[in-house]
């Protein structure tokens, strides 16, 4: 029987579909506010709120609260743990797709 691709050591944080587009689009954008990630993203208040909830609580991303006139702002960023950490993830994943392209 051929060897299996482990895919037990990939981050869950990040190996779930919104969270992956919220990191993509930070580390391409270095800085979002809640709504534009929003709008991307196509997500509701609510389950975008949960998904930065998680990534906050995590150390993954950074959040800053600003005022817009008399309307709260929130912007978001990946903190340097968290750009590793996805660095690392991204590796781990390409080293899995590398693998099963071999087989």
């Amino acid at each position: 029987m051929k060897r299996l691709v482990d895919l037990t050591d990939l981050d869950p944080i990040f190996h779930e579909r919104v969270r992956l587009g919220i990191l993509t689009l930070l580390v391409q954008a270095d800085e979002l506010d809640f709504t534009t990630l929003k709008e991307f993203l196509g997500l509701t208040d609510g389950n975008l709120a949960q998904h930065m909830r998680v990534l906050e609580e995590a150390g993954i991303v950074a959040v800053r609260k600003t005022f817009v006139g008399r309307r709260p702002r929130t912007y978001y960023r990946l903190t340097p743990a968290g750009r590793r950490r996805f660095r690392e993830y991204l590796d781990r994943l390409r080293s899995i797709l590398e693998d099963v392209a071999k087989a």
